[in-house]
């Protein structure tokens, strides 16, 4: 009987642990933790220990819509989710 509430109790960890709502790429505390999804012309956010390295990348300096090019949008955590908040 105990070896079956112990296996319960394992598979109810994992079930409730798999079922988060927030991707693990995306979650934050402050704004500081997210960065752009790419290097030139983001449309998303991602926590910054999963954000791109653009050491090195160009850029174009055209302003693309749905971007956060030109101050269209910004990075911030909102409801512990890196996000664009467009503007």
């Amino acid at each position: 009987m105990k070896k079956v509430i112990g296996v319960m109790f394992v598979l109810l960890t994992f079930l409730i642990v798999g079922c988060s709502s927030v991707d693990e790429e995306l979650v934050c505390t402050k704004d500081v933790d997210c960065v752009p999804n790419q290097c030139c012309h983001a449309d998303g956010a991602l926590n910054k220990e999963f954000g791109p390295n653009c050491l090195g990348q160009l850029c174009t300096m055209e302003c693309v819509p749905g971007t956060i090019d030109c101050g269209q949008g910004e990075i911030k955590c909102l409801n512990e989710q890196c996000q664009v908040v467009f503007k």
